[in-house]
């Protein structure tokens, strides 16, 4: 066995030359006898975080068994770094993937990346696990994402696959091409049919947890437009679709003007409605906001693109609880 170490950047990395008599041993074992002083736990935190290659290809798996000779590069992470989580890859719902990205169906509850305080595997850390290593312009913590959705709303996602389609992706959100539609069920009806909410959003000054419309010459411009698709009885089924891509656009905007998200226990308190729904009505345990379609051009073939994403269960039924309470009443 022959190791090298070097210093690139953020980690150490040390390179493994796996002797013969390793060949079909699980990749965590194997590491453990090479490297004797790095704790089992670690060489498995290491692994499961996308830190580890064995013949230039990320493995993820721990228990991978080992081919015979080979090369094998680790990232030397801090702990601090690492955060893994139970998650199988295998649940990643998958729209469309190509050499260039890849779009999903994110479910409620699920991060697009990780952060110090959650808790499950994130969208980037499933795709890297069952992917490979996707491109970090955004950060290392941050793999393949070029734009995010909340945790508790569900959706079409897309993340890159190489560097080049990242940067092509990136422009679109930045010149704005990218076309996004959501559903929303929300308390109150509205007036119009249909109008715009122009106002800017910044971070609230009472509470950083959440996002508010900022005072004249405050906060980041941020544009919506909304349309009804259904009134009913006190609650409307909208379509949202934002112009821009600020924290929790969608949920300020409507709550800015009386409609405030079913669901959204963040904004709902502020949202000026006077209703309150029946024990029976089977309230979701988030925000009721569905990313359901996205348009974007193709990053290598220029193709304008649309990909959409079925209402998932949790808000199916709530919004056919509403439309048989709206029958009824």
């Amino acid at each position: 066995m022959t190791t090298e170490s070097a210093t690139d950047g953020e980690f150490e990395r040390v390179r493994l030359s796996a002797p013969p008599d390793l060949k079909s041993a699980r990749l965590d074992r194997a590491l453990a006898a090479m490297l004797p002083d790095l704790s089992r736990t670690y060489l498995k935190e290491l692994i499961e975080g996308g830190h580890v290659r064995v013949a230039g290809e990320v493995v993820s798996k721990a228990g991978a068994p080992l081919a015979g000779p080979c090369e094998i590069e680790l990232e030397l992470a801090p702990r601090r770094n690492l955060r893994v989580e139970s998650g199988d890859p295998a649940t990643l719902s998958v729209l469309f993937e190509d050499e260039a990205l890849i779009v999903i169906d994110k479910p409620a509850g699920v991060l697009a990346h990780p952060t110090a305080n959650s808790l499950g595997a994130s969208v980037c850390e499933l795709a890297a696990a069952r992917y490979g290593a996707l491109p970090t312009l955004q950060g290392k913590d941050r793999p393949g994402i070029v734009h995010r959705l909340d945790a508790g709303t569900s959706g079409v996602m897309v993340l890159a696959r190489t560097a080049p389609a990242f940067a092509a992706l990136m422009q679109q959100f930045r010149l704005r091409s990218v076309e996004k539609q959501y559903l929303a069920l929300v308390y109150g009806e509205p007036r119009f049919d249909s109008g715009w909410i122009e106002a800017a959003i910044e971070r609230d000054p009472k509470d950083s947890g959440r996002m508010a419309v900022a005072a004249d010459g405050q906060g980041r411009d941020a544009r919506t437009f909304y349309s009804v698709l259904e009134r009913l009885g006190g609650l409307s089924l909208i379509r949202a679709e934002p112009k821009s891509g600020r924290t929790h656009q969608i949920r300020v905007h409507l709550t800015s003007i009386g409609l405030p998200l079913v669901g959204d226990k963040l904004y709902r308190r502020k949202g000026g409605h006077s209703i309150r729904l029946p024990a029976d009505a089977p309230t979701p345990a988030r925000q009721c906001l569905h990313a359901q379609c996205l348009t974007l051009t193709h990053p290598l073939s220029n193709e304008r693109m649309r990909f959409e994403a079925a209402l998932p269960s949790d808000f199916a039924r709530m919004l056919e609880w509403a439309r048989t309470h709206a029958r009824a009443s």
